[in-house]
């Protein structure tokens, strides 16, 4: 039997409530593979670790589970049928890869489950938080954009001739393959523009089982990246029942507080908001421009601002790391027992 629309809608909002009230997203996932050593410079990006790593993908995921986050991202941001395809990968091949990402998620929250249940307390000596609580697992869907591999999720410049059904026919398969692969809900990540907003809208209505949620960037605090108005894209993600949150990730910390009252003006849905380190990305060198961004007790000390003001989901995106998501937990109201 498939879920019906109620169910899908109480999802977020019964997962918040035993949250406290704020559930907390884990960081930035393919910088900090590669901050264990991993080689991602490949069209593929984090998704290589699909191939080559998947030891190292779930501890990632355990690292931010321990460190207090209740919704793991999985690693498919960057796996796509056609960029698989394009390594040779067969149709059957790269779906087992989108499977396989939704799986070490799985796993991990398994192993992590299992700690806790063999933990005498809520800590490790060395801080790890080990407490019992509802996680969720988020099947990540990176836009057109993050295929190309060429910068243009930060610009969402698809050109002229892009058009909707194109942008369907890319994404279908990959989003049916995730939401059939046990995952609680899809992440729609990095969403640059309008028209790809409303390719998800329009998919998700083509008998997908489970919730999603639609992040959107920007580089001006305005608008998303393309120029598109935020508003305008935060109401496609409004008008479709199976959207349970909408906001904001990989975009400087600095922008956040106005993008929320943006959103807040046109949905009563969930806000979410995982930030950037405020660093810059250099799309030619394909490398972050060192010295650029915010450190952790500065991006920590935006976070009640942000809650007061209207999120309920926070977290972070590239270049933050466990010790942000933690220092995250330990700032929240709500999470007092984390202090330790």
């Amino acid at each position: 039997m498939g879920l019906n629309n109620g169910r899908v809608e109480t999802l977020m909002s019964d997962f918040l409530r035993k949250s406290g009230g704020v559930a907390v997203i884990d960081g930035g996932f393919a910088t900090e593979l590669e901050r264990h050593g991993a080689d991602l410079n490949d069209p593929l990006w984090s998704a290589k670790c699909l191939l080559t790593s998947t030891d190292l993908v779930r501890q990632v995921h355990l690292d931010y589970l321990e460190a207090g986050a209740d919704i793991i991202i999985t690693a498919s941001y960057q796996a796509t049928i056609q960029g698989f395809g394009a390594k040779g990968f067969s149709k059957e091949e790269s779906e087992a890869m989108l499977k396989k990402s939704v799986d070490i998620a799985c796993e991990a929250r398994n192993v992590y489950y299992e700690r806790c249940c063999n933990s005498a307390g809520n800590f490790t000596s060395d801080g790890k938080i080990l407490k019992n609580r509802p996680i969720l697992v988020a099947a990540s869907v990176g836009s057109y954009g993050a295929y190309l591999a060429d910068g243009s999720e930060y610009s969402g410049d698809y050109g002229d001739s892009m058009d909707l059904e194109f942008l369907k026919s890319f994404h279908r398969r990959r989003v049916q393959v995730l939401a059939e692969s046990g995952a609680d809900l899809i992440a729609f990540e990095t969403v640059p523009n309008k028209i790809e907003a409303q390719a998800y809208a329009e998919l998700l209505e083509e008998g997908i089982k489970i919730p999603a949620w639609f992040s959107f960037n920007s580089k001006d605090g305005v608008n998303v990246v393309s120029g598109d108005s935020l508003t305008e894209c935060a109401k496609i993600a409004d008008s479709c029942q199976k959207v349970v949150a909408i906001g904001i990730n990989c975009t400087p910390p600095r922008f956040i507080s106005g993008l929320i009252q943006s959103i807040k003006k046109v949905t009563t849905k969930p806000i979410l908001i995982y930030p950037n380190s405020g660093e810059m990305y250099d799309a030619e060198l394909k490398q972050w421009v060192k010295n650029t961004g915010v450190p952790d007790e500065d991006f920590v000390s935006y976070v009640n601002k942000w809650c007061e003001i209207g999120a309920s989901l926070v977290g972070g995106c590239c270049r933050t790391t466990p010790n942000t998501i933690k220092a995250i937990c330990r700032t929240l109201p709500s999470r007092s027992s984390y202090k330790k």
